[in-house]
């Protein structure tokens, strides 16, 4: 595995930190899974009495984000703890945290520290605002990043509020550009020698994701409002009715409209004018309920083999069971099976990133609270006995 050979100390909890942690886990990372010795990380106790959402006692948030973890537990507040936290730095890559800002520092565990024990160490530490500005010290959820980066504003219907996207992007963001930006700091380390500190601001993604139409708004001045699943360029662009569902019809260019047009078989969508995207871009609402029409006289099966036939882009608005099951998504081991502890398995998304030089992906299972202390303390750091049992009397590990 590509990062087979990288050591990563997991500080992080919820799911914008678990998240940047698993995908350098699933991409071959050793991870070590840091929690409080009492209590664990705080998604050990979400959902885990759900009997929808969770196997094994554990509920299906920590189920996913820490398969292939270990998990050692250590009291960060506790001097001895620290000592044994700071003997895991010596020998690790990363320290991946989403702290607020000034935790860390309060640990004695920020950058500044653990470089003075350790000066190739790779610090990571995801917020909601970063961590200079103004705002650093509030408080942030996926939510609040998702309205205040803009995104919300242009999301949903015209004539309703606005809506936030229907997974948690202000979080998942922040862990996959913390991932990013912990790949990159260690590339320079191979340059350099030494590590560096990686500040992702949750909010900062949202902006980064907002891509090209900010740079229109920028540009114009012009404030985007919401179109629903229309598009501002593309006609038609679009989630259409059919007899059993929805279709998107997605006519990017002259081409691929002239060939839905004729595959349609419209006469008013082959007039000659509508080759070209400004006259189709004015007439938008004509064209999309002339389109809307049609779809609706058949099911969603007829139109997708008339679409592909024709080579139009276009996809059925699949749900959960849909999507988890489609063929093309199975075929790329997007659903794969995860042992649990106590024996059997639960299903969770694969890893998207195919390396062609990789091993087989073989996920292990979430680790039980503590489950390798004792392996990681005696074997990694050369613990005794002794030293393992005057530990656990101070409260220092668990």
């Amino acid at each position: 595995m590509a990062l087979e050979h990288i050591t990563v100390l997991d500080l992080t909890h919820m799911l914008s930190g678990p998240y940047g942690t698993m995908l350098l886990t699933d991409l071959g990372a050793r991870t070590i899974k840091v929690e409080p010795p009492a209590s664990g990380e705080g998604t050990r106790r979400l959902l885990e009495h759900d009997p929808d959402y969770a196997r094994g006692g554990m509920g299906a948030y920590f189920l996913t984000l820490n398969r292939n973890k270990q998990s050692v537990c250590i009291d960060l507040k506790n001097p001895q703890g620290r000592e044994v936290f700071l003997d895991l730095v010596r020998q690790a890559d990363v320290v991946f945290d989403n702290f607020s800002v000034g935790v860390p520092r309060r640990l004695g565990i920020d950058h500044d520290s653990l470089a003075a024990v350790n000066p190739r160490i790779v610090t990571c530490s995801v917020t909601g605002f970063g961590e200079t500005g103004p705002d650093t010290q509030r408080p942030a959820f996926d939510q609040v990043v998702q309205a205040m980066g803009g995104g919300m504003s242009i999301t949903g219907l015209p004539e309703q509020g606005p809506m936030r996207s229907g997974i948690p992007i202000g979080d998942l963001g922040g862990g996959v550009f913390g991932a990013l930006g912990v790949m990159a700091a260690l590339v320079e380390r191979e340059r350099t020698g030494r590590g560096q500190h990686v500040d992702v601001s949750m909010l900062d993604v949202q902006i980064s994701l907002l891509n090209y139409m900010a740079t229109m708004h920028l540009m114009s001045g012009i404030v985007p409002g919401r179109m629903g699943n229309g598009h501002f360029v593309h006609v038609p662009y679009n989630a259409f009715a059919t007899a059993d569902g929805h279709v998107i019809v997605a006519c990017i260019g002259d081409a691929f409209f002239v060939a839905f047009a004729q595959m349609l078989g419209r006469p008013e969508l082959l007039e000659e004018k509508y080759r070209q995207q400004p006259a189709r871009y004015a007439d938008k609402e004509f064209i999309e309920r002339i389109v809307a029409e049609e779809m609706v006289r058949h099911d969603t099966a007829h139109w997708l083999a008339r679409l592909r036939a024709a080579r139009i882009p276009c996809g059925p608005v699949n749900d959960f069971a849909q999507a988890l099951s489609d063929p093309q998504v199975r075929a790329r081991d997007m659903v794969i099976d995860v042992p649990l502890p106590g024996g059997g398995s639960v299903p969770q998304p694969g890893n998207p990133v195919k390396l062609s030089a990789a091993a087989p992906y073989r996920p292990a299972a979430p680790p039980p609270l503590g489950a390798d202390s004792q392996a990681v303390f005696s074997q990694m750091l050369g613990y005794d006995e002794t030293q393992l049992a005057s530990l656990r009397a101070a409260g220092a590990i668990g």
